[in-house]
C-alpha cells in the first residue's frame, strides 16, 4: 500500500510524521459520501478521515500520525478496505498522482478502445482534458466542437426535426449527437455534451442544465445534469460529469478493472 508522507508540527512544536492515503471518487456527491462513511469518521481510535469536494469528484483522505510507515499502514489499511467495499466502482483510483482523465484513458487503453467527443457548451474542454494525458494518442480518435445548430446538423447529422421539437438543449439532441459521432468516427466510445452554461436562459431552459450522451456498440444513453455557478464553473462541472459518465459506461460494457491495492 503506497502511503504519502508529510511532516507536520505538533502542539509542542516537534516534527510529526503524517502518513496518508487518498481515495478518489466520482459519480457521487460530497453529502452522500459523508453519510456513507460517517461511522468511520467518528471512530475514536481510528485514523483521521477528511473529505474534500472538487469539481465533479470527491477525495477521501485517510491519515495517521505514527513514527513509521508500517505502524501507519496498520491503522490506515483496514479503513481504506472498508471504504473500497462501500464505494466499489465509484472509486476511480487510490493513487495520489492519478487524475480522473488519466483513469478514463487507462481504462480505454486496458480494453483497447477508442474515443471521440462532440461538444457544444463545453467547447472542447472534454477533449482537452483527455489529451492532457500522455499516451492518449493510442485511443483518442477525434473531437468536434459543434456549437451552432447548423454544425450539429451538418457535421453530426442531428435531425432538424429533433432540434425543432426539443431544442438543442435536450436529451434527444445529445443522443443524436452521440449516435452521429459514432457513425462518422467509428470510435468505440462516443460522448456528447450539450447544455446551457449561461449567463442567460436559452430555449426556456435554465442556466446549468446539461445533457451528456454516450454511444457504445450502437446504443446511446443520456443523463441530465444541473450545475450551479458562473459560466466557466458550469462548463468545468459538465466536463467532469462527462468523464465520469464515460467511465461508468465503459465499466458496464467492457470490464471492471481494479483501482489499486
Amino acid at each position: 500500500m503506497k502511503l504519502e508522507k508529510h511532516v507536520n508540527t505538533n502542539e509542542e512544536g516537534d516534527p510529526e510524521k503524517i502518513y496518508s492515503r487518498c481515495v478518489k471518487i466520482c459519480g457521487i456527491g460530497e453529502d452522500k459520501v459523508r453519510s456513507m462513511i460517517l461511522d468511520l469518521m467518528e471512530l475514536e481510535d481510528g485514523p483521521d478521515i477528511t473529505v474534500e469536494s472538487l469539481v465533479g469528484e470527491v477525495h477521501i483522505r485517510v491519515s495517521a500520525a505514527q513514527d513509521d510507515k508500517k505502524s501507519a499502514a496498520k491503522l490506515i489499511k483496514p479503513v481504506v478496505s472498508q471504504i473500497k467495499d462501500r464505494f466499489g466502482n465509484y472509486i476511480y483510483t487510490t493513487d495520489e498522482s492519478v487524475t480522473l482523465e488519466k483513469a478514463v484513458v487507462d481504462l480505454l487503453l486496458a480494453n483497447n478502445l477508442t474515443v471521440s467527443c462532440a461538444e457544444s457548451c463545453t467547447g472542447g474542454m472534454l477533449s482537452a482534458r483527455l489529451i492532457n494525458v500522455p499516451g492518449v494518442s493510442e485511443v483518442y480518435k477525434s473531437g468536434y466542437i459543434t456549437y451552432s445548430n447548423k454544425a450539429k446538423r451538418k457535421i453530426l447529422g442531428v435531425r432538424r426535426s429533433v432540434i425543432d421539437k426539443y431544442g438543442v438543449i435536450s436529451a434527444e439532441t445529445a443522443k443524436d449527437m452521440a449516435k452521429g459521432l459514432a457513425a462518422i468516427t467509428k470510435a468505440d466510445i462516443c460522448v456528447s455534451v450539450t447544455g446551457n452554461a449561461g449567463p442567460d436562459a436559452a430555449e426556456d431552459k435554465p442556466v446549468g442544465l446539461v445533457f451528456i450522451g454516450c454511444c457504445i456498440k450502437g446504443k446511446a444513453t443520456v443523463i441530465e445534469a444541473r450545475f450551479t455557478g458562473e459560466r466557466n464553473e458550469i462548463r468545468e462541472a459538465a466536463t467532469a460529469a462527462a468523464l465520469s459518465y464515460m467511465r461508468n459506461n465503459m465499466l458496464e460494457y467492457f470490464s471492471k478493472i481494479t483501482f489499486g491495492d
